[in-house]
């Protein structure tokens, strides 16, 4: 079963969607990766080379309508790599979900049916800390948080990690931090290596050692619609991608010792406590969003 890790910043440019497929793209170099658009802007897609306007199901009919994965599934242009696309369908799908029985587990149980196909799954979830957020967080193992070397960045991660520990109190006991990408990094500035040292004060080894630098051909490759690996694979920020990537194999086999490239969190059914009235919205989780 696959290792499912959602990459997870609720402030908008960080880096997400760049992180998600720079590194799935990396990852399907040597294993099967599955990754899962869920942001109704569609960029995940469109990164990797899918022109949303032909896509037929999509992340939307699999949460809403229970279409499965197996149909909704694109592979790509990059081999061992499949895409599970969002189109604007999904803009108002949070709506359409919150009267679903065990709502935040409908990502979860979905994935659970094409566990085996996939070695890794990534989640790039919404600039957002709503329902289709807490379904990413609920069906991962951990957490990517990618977060930009500028002040603004580290305002929204005390809220992003109440929530985290909200989702391991109430959904999903076993969610962690897993890594903490720093992206955009500019060493000539000291608001960005004092950045960097506070992240690593707080996260402790749960932050990467390989920090993204800012670099205009990452900015330049969605347009083509390829990875960066594609791309332009000699720019520095593909090799930082490149080398997290790498990490992350090797983390997920620390944790996953001889039992296989799989987390346990990626499948299953609910646990009967979901339907609790938005217990995410709602402070008082404090500190649990920190790394265990």
């Amino acid at each position: 079963m696959a290792t499912v890790w959602a990459v997870v910043n609720q402030k908008g440019g960080v880096g997400k969607t760049t992180t998600a497929v720079s590194l799935a793209a990396y990852l399907a170099d040597t294993h099967r990766v599955l990754l899962v658009d869920t942001d109704p802007q569609g960029n995940a897609t469109s990164g990797v080379g899918i022109d949303r306007r032909t896509v037929q199901g999509d992340i939307y009919s699999v949460l809403v309508h229970g279409e499965p994965v197996t149909t909704a599934r694109r592979h790509t242009a990059t081999k061992n790599l499949d895409l599970l696309p969002a189109t604007m369908n999904l803009a108002g799908a949070e709506m359409e979900m919150f009267s679903a029985p065990e709502r935040e587990y409908l990502l979860k149980k979905a994935l659970a049916a094409v566990a085996d196909d996939y070695d890794f799954i990534l989640l790039d979830a919404p600039p957002s800390l709503g329902l289709i957020t807490v379904n990413a967080l609920t069906a991962a193992s951990e957490v990517i948080i990618p977060l930009q070397c500028e002040y603004y960045a580290l305002e929204g991660i005390t809220q992003l990690l109440e929530i985290i520990g909200r989702v391991r109190q109430h959904l999903n006991p076993d969610l962690a931090v897993g890594r903490v990408i720093l992206t955009m990094f500019d060493g000539r500035t000291n608001l960005a290596n004092q950045v960097l040292q506070e992240v690593r004060s707080y996260f402790g080894d749960a932050v990467s050692p390989i920090v993204v630098p800012r670099n205009v051909r990452l900015s330049e490759a969605p347009s083509f619609g390829q990875p960066i690996s594609q791309y332009d694979p000699r720019s520095k920020g593909a090799l930082a991608y490149e080398q997290i990537a790498k990490e992350l194999i090797a983390h997920a086999g620390r944790k996953q010792g001889a039992n296989g490239p799989a987390a346990q969190a990626g499948a299953g059914a609910g646990t009967g406590r979901a339907n609790s009235g938005g217990w995410w919205r709602r402070g008082g989780a404090g500190d649990a969003g920190r790394p265990k």
